[in-house]
């Protein structure tokens, strides 16, 4: 537990104070009481219950000033509460690489079946979009709440070339973003990177000419965020760190998934070879970058419990909250009954 305010504790300095002149004026009382012919008869009548009742509303009362003193400062805390997402986007990797069949029956058929589960289990009032990337990237479902709509729109998954991990990001966040004005015709279907690996000048005037907006703290915005699925490195299209930027500068989380062997290897699918290796490190830069998290997945089952882990993130976060309300709550609690029982046993408030 932190504190807003924390010099504010410094009233609990009060307390020992507090203590120290009720035990003073418990003495006090006491050599007046000895001025009874006999104690003997002083102690029958007060009794062992009638002791704890006399220091019973004063403690409760001690607890009350203690609780109020903690509230003033205004504590925090890590607590688990119904997230308020709103919009999920899932961008999906459908390079011709997910055909492989390392993963049964293969990779593409996998992750359908994961996403799929992912839809199934999400709350009934979150809408999800869907966003397909290979060497570019387009929303094949807009945000919706229909399931149908969903798993119509993943079964239609085609394989293609290329892996342009930075367009899924733009797609998605111009999803979010509808008035952002990001040039998707330049970043995405303009193609990223020339033969010989420069980047395209119509991606840089596509940057430049981005609508600037004041950035806000990363992992901020709260009514949507996005999951990335990839099984390679990115061969076309943007830099997917730009894109993280853009999203960490609109407070957008966005939860990486990494699917297959992070060591590499060949692979082959109708007729065709190719070598492919998972590119965990840009992976887990996107995560970092946008406070998300980064989650990777080397079978079917491991993919599965990945999406059951997401929807679990996403359904309910922890977060640092303020509990000055709790603590208010409990002295206002505790004064309440110091006072009732005051009343009860002595006709007057402590």
């Amino acid at each position: 537990m932190t504190f807003l305010w924390p010099l504010m504790l410094f009233l609990l300095l009060l307390v020992p104070a507090l203590v120290g002149g009720y035990v003073w004026l418990l003495r006090r009382k006491k050599k007046e009481a000895l001025r009874y012919a006999s104690l003997s008869l002083v102690k029958e009548a007060i009794g062992p219950g009638q002791t704890i009742r006399r220091h019973l509303p004063p403690l409760l009362l001690l607890l009350a000033l203690i609780a109020a003193v903690v509230a003033i400062a205004r504590p925090t805390a890590v607590i688990t509460l119904p997230s308020k997402q709103q919009t999920i986007i899932m961008a999906m990797d459908v390079s011709l690489s997910m055909g492989a069949r390392d993963v049964d029956p293969n990779r593409i058929t996998a992750a359908q079946a994961a996403a799929k589960a992912f839809v199934a289990d999400h709350p009934p009032e979150v809408q999800i979009g869907i966003v397909a990337f290979g060497a570019t990237a387009s929303l094949v479902q807009p945000p919706t709440r229909s399931r149908e709509e969903l798993l119509a729109a993943i079964d239609r998954f085609q394989l293609q070339r290329g892996t342009a991990t930075g367009s899924a990001l733009y797609v998605a966040l111009s999803t979010l973003f509808p008035d952002a004005d990001i040039d998707l015709e330049s970043l995405v279907f303009a193609g990223g990177l020339t033969r010989n690996g420069a980047r395209s000048a119509k991606v840089d005037k596509a940057k430049s000419e981005k609508k600037q907006v004041a950035p806000v703290a990363p992992g901020s915005y709260t009514s949507g965020a996005i999951i990335l699925l990839s099984d390679g490195r990115r061969t076309t299209g943007p830099d997917p760190l730009d894109a993280a930027r853009w999203a960490a500068d609109h407070g957008v989380r966005v939860f990486t998934v990494g699917f297959g062997t992070a060591e590499g290897g060949t692979i082959g699918f109708e007729g065709w070879s190719a070598y492919v290796r998972l590119d965990e490190e840009t992976l887990k830069a996107i995560a970092d970058i946008t406070r998300g998290e980064y989650f990777y997945a080397g079978t079917a089952a491991d993919l599965a419990k990945v999406y059951q882990a997401l929807n679990a993130r996403l359904v309910l976060e922890k977060k640092d909250t303020e509990i000055t309300a709790l603590f208010s709550a409990t002295a206002a609690a505790f004064a309440l009954v110091a006072a009732a029982l005051s009343l009860l046993w002595f006709r007057r408030i402590t």
